[in-house]
């Protein structure tokens, strides 16, 4: 263990005094609790310096292969308690403040979320910086410093409201500015030949500038870099405009600089909003591939070894140029021939896929390509026409065809691997999606199962828990998760299990009393806590829980007396601004939660929280309490899911379908610990060649039609009684992820669970058994197959 992990008290309170006097210029008496947090997380900050430092140079005294993992979304959440976590200086450091008469929880409170992402893809690429750490990989995160990230989710009459995030409000004091390391990024202009070669003359530019935020891993003993992009300004003011009245054309160039790097995923049902995501796109690739090179060729003169030092990974299609911008870069910047670029590129990329759904592989127009990028359309086109001729592949195979640059398959063609993120999904990436380019590229597409890191998502998130397991199998776990695994030889343990539901009731009453804080409602901590929460869209099918809450709300108004399972139905998530149907889903939510929560004859039996802004913080306070994890997607739609595996690690039961890592997590914990149902992928496929499938499912399902036939009446939206008459007539018509054919099945498999929970002893020893299975699903493990199968690079721990 490091020496900073055996800080003393007194130290450490010397250094957030000498934060608190000279870096915040306050007096500890008139320190405000940001002040505290600011010399806290600068005090922090410095500890991690050391090995940050450390680990740079080690590594290039090494000279081995480094990795560079470009991704839109960093969801990395607060980072003071998970960095005091991994330095193992949290009870410290609550000693020092309760000294001080500070309050450790309300200092960590004070921290904004980073607002860097969305949902899964964003978290996993933060668990994955924090996993290479902690295995001493060396590696650099790239992405986009959103000033706004997505957006903050309010509720108005039940609706969701987009606000903007004001995260960077206040200063960031995990971030290192980097002005040195700044590069132009061009847009539009033409395309001439001088000399026979095609010169670019961009129409305009940004500049890219560095914020770096070193990544500790477990024990302090290595970190590496987060460097995401700021835009600013390549021309600052037209002065002359501005003298002359033209106020706004004066500031266009910042303003254009400010707005991409402002939200994240902007809306794009508009041309603008469609170029805004483009410009993103090739923004953060094209400062990363910059970047890259420079430090390459700071390091060796010779290209040709490029392949052999850098692996490039692209987390989904957002990151998809990389291909062409990395050719262009080595032929029209470093004078290689199209040949050599092209093998090199090939060699330095691989592609990570995250979706089934071929409306979700991005597709731009040509037109739209080849105006904000021409060099780019030009290679492309000469990839596609290589690709083509090399496979002899038809239209749908090719990366250009109906006008439009498939970036799926763009990415796929200049990749040395594909993977996929589950088992299922790898496989059904073969036989669906990518069926014929695996034909034509066979042996390219393999499989990573996600993970999760176990310091934030169970030693941080969950101290009761992680108490248990260090008193039972004894330390080390969090850097060895397959330890957990010891558990099981304590399942029969009478007090294992009772010490197991302690802590759970812990974790439930802390969410309780939040929850009673944030919306007013109160909730019994003896119900079942059952939690969905992840991005809403329809192939997640929170629609087909609310069904089921609609139906459970109904039987327990006729006959309130029977021996129901008390429930706490708890939501989250954000929908797309744009994405109509998934924001009538969560309008539907908050309306059934209305009606229930205010019915005094369900009463405490039922009750439905949906709190605004589900985030990294929020799933920190809520898995921990869960009991029930609901994994409900339409089998084959998804592709891996990581919260599935939070949940189990934290001891939820999962209720779900066999789709993405649900298959593995049933598999690791055992089927009778598992609450399957529902249809498999190949019965989904075979369900969609019955024309009328829903209708048929509903006229088989009296609770279908019941809970419909309300919904047309309008039980949950008085005011308003055709709100839903659209949800129902495509629910009756179309239903395009099963939701019907599922209900019935889903149904049984619900009463299944009311009745294991019903015998507390033997639920808590089920919950064990998903914990002791839960091992595999630590993200370590899966960077480990990254760097064995796919970057070729070597721990330096």
């Amino acid at each position: 263990m490091n020496a900073m992990n055996d800080l003393s008290a007194e130290a450490l309170r010397a250094r957030i005094m000498q934060h608190l006097t000279f870096t915040l210029g306050k007096d500890k008496s008139h320190a405000s609790i940001y002040d505290w947090r600011m010399a806290v997380s600068y005090s922090v900050r410095d500890l991690i310096v050391e090995p940050w430092f450390a680990a740079t140079r080690k590594t290039y005294e090494a000279q081995g292969k480094r990795v560079y993992y470009l991704s839109m979304e960093f969801l990395i959440g607060r980072i003071l308690e998970d960095a005091m976590v991994n330095l193992n200086l949290r009870d410290t450091m609550h000693e020092v403040l309760e000294a001080e008469g500070i309050a450790l929880d309300d200092v960590i409170e004070d921290e904004p979320d980073a607002a860097l992402g969305n949902g899964g893809l964003g978290r996993l690429a933060a668990c994955f910086l924090e996993s290479m750490s902690t295995l001493a990989c060396p590696a650099y995160g790239y992405g986009i410093r959103y000033e706004h990230g997505l957006f903050k989710q309010t509720f108005e009459s039940g609706r969701q409201i987009e606000r903007p995030e004001d995260w960077l409000n206040q200063p960031h004091p995990w971030e290192f500015e980097r002005p040195e390391a700044r590069y132009t990024i061009p847009f539009k202009g033409s395309v001439g030949l001088i000399d026979g070669k095609p010169i670019w003359k961009p129409g305009e530019s940004v500049y890219a500038r560095a914020y770096d935020m070193p990544v500790v891993g477990w024990q302090g003993k290595w970190a590496n870099t987060l460097r995401l992009w700021g835009a600013h300004p390549t021309d600052l003011f037209d002065l002359d405009r501005f003298n002359s009245g033209d106020h706004t054309a004066a500031a266009a160039p910042e303003a254009l600089a400010r707005t991409l790097s402002r939200v994240l995923y902007p809306e794009d049902a508009t041309d603008s909003g469609k170029e805004l995501r483009l410009k993103q796109e090739f923004f953060l690739t094209s400062a990363a591939l910059q970047d890259i090179l420079r430090r390459f060729l700071s390091e060796y003169d010779d290209l040709g070894l490029l392949s052999q030092k850098v692996a490039i990974q692209m987390n989904d299609t957002h990151p998809a140029l990389a291909g062409p911008e990395l050719m262009r870069l080595l032929m029209d910047e470093h004078g290689l021939e199209w040949d050599e670029a092209k093998t090199l590129a090939q060699g330095c990329l691989n592609y990570t896929n995250h979706t089934l759904l071929p409306e979700a592989l991005e597709a731009w127009s040509t037109w739209l390509m080849g105006r904000i990028l021409p060099r780019h359309m030009q290679i492309i086109e000469r990839i596609d026409a290589e690709h083509q001729k090399a496979t002899g592949c038809g239209p749908e195979l090719c990366v250009i065809h109906h006008d439009r640059v498939h970036m799926g398959t763009l990415a796929f063609v200049m990749a040395s691997h594909v993977n996929g993120v589950s088992a299922l999904h790898s496989q059904l990436m073969r036989e669906t999606v990518f069926a014929d380019l695996d034909a034509v590229y066979p042996g390219r597409i393999i499989n990573q199962t996600n993970g999760v890191t176990p310091r934030r998502w169970l030693r941080l998130s969950n101290p009761a828990l992680s108490r248990l397991l260090t008193e039972t199998i004894g330390s080390g776990w969090e850097n060895d998760l397959d330890r957990l695994s010891e558990l099981s030889k304590y399942e029969g343990d009478r007090s294992v299990r009772d010490a197991f539901g302690v802590a759970k009731r812990q974790n439930k009453i802390a969410f309780a009393n939040w929850v009673k804080d944030q919306q007013g409602i109160t909730l019994n901590p003896d119900a079942m806590f059952d939690v969905q929460v992840k991005r809403m869209h329809e192939y997640k099918r929170q629609l087909l829980n609310v069904f089921e809450t609609i139906a459970r709300w109904s039987a327990i108004r006729a006959d309130p007396g029977a021996s129901w399972t008390p429930r706490v139905k708890i939501f989250g998530g954000k929908a797309a601004p744009g994405y109509f149907v998934a924001k009538e889903i969560i309008h539907l939510i908050n309306d059934v939660a209305d009606t229930i929560n205010n019915d005094p004859v369900t009463g405490d039996l039922l009750k439905v929280v949906y709190p605004a802004n589900y985030n990294v913080s929020m799933a920190q306070r809520l898995i921990p309490a869960a009991d029930l994890s609901e994994q409900i997607s339409t089998a084959g739609k998804e592709a891996s899911g990581t919260g599935n595996m939070k949940f189990t690690m934290n001891g939820a039961l999962t209720i779900g379908t066999l789709d993405g890592a649900n298959v593995e997590i049933r598999e690791h914990v055992g089927a009778d610990n598992f609450f399957l149902f529902g249809m498999t992928a190949q019965e989904v496929q075979e369900r969609y060649c019955v024309d009328d499938h829903a209708r048929r499912a509903i006229l088989a399902s009296q609770p279908l039609q019941e809970i419909l036939q309300m919904l047309v009446e309008g039980r949950f939206s008085p005011a308003d009684t055709g709100r839903y008459l659209g949800l129902v007539d495509a629910t009756w018509k179309h239903d395009p992820f099963l939701v019907t054919s599922d209900f019935d099945s889903y149904q049984a498999a619900q009463a299944d669970v009311d009745r294991a929970y019903a015998d507390a002893d033997h639920w808590n020893m089920l919950a064990l058994r998903n914990i002791a299975g839960s091992g595999f699903f630590s993200s370590d493990r899966t960077i480990k197959g990254y760097m064995a199968d796919i970057w070729g690079a070597k721990s330096l721990a």
